[in-house]
């Protein structure tokens, strides 16, 4: 008997410390089947579910709607009311006439009144689809699953990479749980242990740092026919929400103790390491006073500013100091200024302009004046090398400034890779110092070929350093913002069956 599975998704991160509110206008919105023919190819949750469904010669795939948008602040009210009515309005056609759904969400998101919205729309798709469904979702290694997202879904596929690699794999995991239920009778038992700790620095990469010991050690535990998934989330520090933290989450067929041993060994190594995974800073005038000796190139790493992880991209902060230090060498600067722009694209290439760059957006920034000569203008639009995303920057201009180099933004988008430049027609490799707005990237991007990787303490919505930001909605005491914060694992137990 044909076996009919929805696909359904709804994913962004958001840094509650970005004071700009995201928009309905900021997300990617498919509807019925555009949701897997936008997928096709891409190394993508949906695609990976996709592949793994196709398998089945009883499945049939079907999808309702799905919102995706660029990381940013959180999502205005209205915005978010309206994305989650299009999200379960969309189901309602399919009540009663599938067999199980997969959803690809992310974890972190946040609206202006709505602290869960993973967690509202999987309660309120329980109420649509049923009770007796399975319904399987895919989260962020940065992700906050929630005791309410935990309540109305049979299991949960987390990524094993950061940098992220694996949006396929995890949605083929995702996927593979759903097939072991419906095919086998596998009865999830879902184990996780909330871990009161959030950490941020190159430890983290799990290709080479500590914390790749617990992710492998999960990622492994896949070839256990018991295991129906296994993951680790470190949490999106810069989601302010009340369950934010780090955890294992486990889900076994049936098999509660085997949950909580596995769950409990990630947990309490990732604990003992936690001293080790913070991030190594450079003040921000000593790193550019480092650079100016050196004979480069230079990574600028500006994590603070990333918007990748919710920031706005406006920070000057780095060039600021760089123009405050006469800095010596030809410098390549990514930076969102739509009025900037505007006044660029009405000069012309060739133009001259005098421009205020930076905190138009977080004005914890203070513009930069600057004369610079208007080199070329885009649309904006362009792939990323290795996500599975297409960023639509809006208008885009490069100024050059003396030694300086601006790539200019209309809006943030994802800074994770080379892309952005080469769409606009530089060569990263061309210049001294480059600044790079995201914490980690994949070492071909910059570091094999860079002398020295500077991460630098500047201020921003997305700083690693976490106090500094002032959190006030997540669960205290939370390392490393509190002082004696202690470990006392308690395994919590979900099973819907």
């Amino acid at each position: 008997m044909t076996k009919r599975i929805l696909i359904a998704g709804a994913a962004q991160e958001v840094s509650t410390f970005n004071p700009v509110f995201s928009t309905y206008e900021d997300f990617n919105i498919s509807v019925g089947d555009e949701v897997i023919e936008r997928s096709a190819g891409k190394n993508s949750e949906v695609a990976g579910m996709v592949d793994v469904l196709k398998t089945d010669s009883d499945i049939e795939v079907v999808a309702s709607y799905s919102a995706g948008a660029t990381s940013a602040g959180p999502l205005d009210q209205t915005s978010w009311e309206r994305i989650a009515s299009e999200f379960l309005e969309a189901l309602k056609p399919f009540a009663g006439n599938i067999s199980g759904a997969l959803f690809a969400m992310h974890g972190s998101m946040s609206a202006e009144n709505e602290l869960d919205p993973e967690g509202y729309l999987l309660e309120e798709s329980r109420k649509i689809l049923g009770e007796e469904i399975p319904i399987i979702y895919t989260q962020d290694i940065h992700g906050v699953t929630t005791a309410k997202m935990l309540k109305h879904a049979d299991g949960v596929a987390v990524y094993h990479t950061y940098p992220h690699v694996d949006f396929a794999d995890t949605g083929a995991r995702a996927a593979k749980q759903l097939l072991r239920q419906l095919n086998d009778g596998a009865k999830p038992v879902i184990v996780r242990v909330p871990i009161p700790a959030l950490v941020r620095g190159e430890q983290l990469v799990t290709e080479s740092g500590l914390f790749g010991n617990q992710v492998s050690y999960l990622k492994e535990l896949h070839n256990d026919p018991r295991i129906l998934n296994a993951g680790f989330q470190i949490g999106n520090p810069f989601t302010d929400v009340p369950e934010l933290c780090s955890q294992v989450i486990v889900v076994t067929d049936n098999d509660e103790e085997l949950g909580k041993e596995v769950a409990l060994k990630a947990a309490n190594e990732f604990w003992d390491n936690r001293l080790d995974m913070h991030a190594d800073l450079v003040p921000l005038g000593e790193s550019v006073a480092k650079a100016a000796k050196m004979k480069g190139p230079v990574m600028f790493t500006d994590a603070a500013d990333a918007p990748s992880s919710g920031a706005s991209g406006d920070s000057n902060a780095i060039v600021a100091e760089m123009i405050r230090q006469d800095y010596p060498h030809t410098v390549l600067v990514p930076i969102v200024d739509a009025s900037a722009v505007v006044r660029a694209v009405e000069k012309g290439i060739g133009g001259r302009i005098t421009a205020k760059l930076g905190g138009n957006l977080d004005r914890r920034f203070t513009p930069i004046e600057v004369k610079a000569t208007v080199i070329s203008a885009s649309d904006g639009t362009f792939p990323l090398e290795k996500w599975p995303s297409i960023e639509h920057a809006g208008p885009t201009v490069v100024l050059e400034a003396g030694k300086i180099t601006f790539v200019v933004f209309s809006r943030p988008i994802n800074l994770v890779d080379r892309a952005p430049f080469y769409a606009n027609g530089l060569d990263p490799k061309k210049f001294h110092s480059i600044i790079v707005k995201s914490p980690f990237c994949e070492p071909e991007f910059f570091d094999d070929w860079c002398q020295i990787n500077l991460n630098v303490d500047a201020p921003g919505s997305t700083s690693a350093d976490l106090p500094s930001l002032g959190p006030t909605i997540c669960a205290r005491p939370m390392f490393p913002l509190d002082e004696g914060v202690e470990f006392n694992p308690e395994p919590q137990v979900y099973s819907r069956g």
